[in-house]
């Protein structure tokens, strides 16, 4: 009898072209996948809580498959030996015949980081930021996206998506110490390449490029050219996931 399973793993995204499997590209979710049918000894497909941009890293990522009854325990510690360094599964669980690791989750977080001093030990999870930023107006303004419904002007051009409306639930710049700055944006789903497309606009608010006026018009342009750039992957990590 088939019974469904939950891997809770992280992951640094850097050697990785994102989460779901690419021709002629190593994802994470493939190496997972091989890890599993070595140990298994048979094809098995898992479905993650969603998809990551080559690049971005996930400390908690969820991914469902179907099997056997398992040894949650003994796989974790199989899977922990064989896979590399930068995957760590944290757990697997059986789950509900019905639990679905992408469409039965309720909110996600992301945390995307900036630093605003030279820091050898965060350069390559961190983004440096050489000007002075204003926090209090990128505060105001991501405060804001509370209201909004419809963020299609921070989800990337020609993405295959039947809506592009989200509910954000939390987002605002928290400051982790000297020169160091983390976003977190929780909601019930993101568009691909949102969470960046937004911290690139905030970042223009905080340098004056843009007052709250401003921003609000970029948002309900509904048009991806009017946002801000997409910042550089490896600063942003899907943080949580919640069922």
């Amino acid at each position: 009898m088939q019974h469904r399973y939950f891997i809770h793993l992280s992951f640094d995204g850097t050697a990785y072209h994102g989460w779901q499997v690419q021709p002629q590209s190593v994802s994470v979710q493939s190496v997972v996948e091989h890890a599993l049918a070595t140990i298994l000894r048979h094809t098995v497909n898992i479905t993650g809580a969603g998809r990551t941009d080559a690049g971005v890293h996930a400390r908690h990522m969820v991914a469902h498959f179907d099997a056997e009854e398992l040894d949650c325990q003994q796989l974790t510690y199989k899977l922990n030996r064989l896979l590399p360094h930068d995957i760590a599964i944290e757990r697997i669980e059986r789950v509900g015949a019905d639990m679905h690791a992408r469409y039965s989750a309720k909110r996600r977080t992301y945390h995307y980081y900036i630093h605003t001093q030279k820091d050898v030990f965060r350069r390559a999870h961190s983004c440096e930021i050489h000007y002075p930023l204003d926090f209090d107006a990128m505060n105001t303004a991501a405060r804001w996206l509370l209201q909004v419904e419809d963020f299609a002007a921070f989800c990337k051009s020609n993405s295959d998506v039947k809506t592009t409306l989200c509910q954000v639930m939390q987002a605002e710049w928290s400051c982790q110490g000297q020169g160091r700055w983390c976003f977190t944006i929780t909601a019930n789903r993101f568009l691909r390449n949102m969470v960046r497309a937004i911290v690139g606009t905030l970042i223009d608010v905080g340098r004056g490029r843009l007052d709250l006026q401003g921003f609000k018009n970029v948002v309900g342009s509904h048009a991806r050219t009017q946002a801000g750039e997409s910042m550089p992957a490896k600063a942003l990590f899907l943080w949580k996931v919640e069922y």
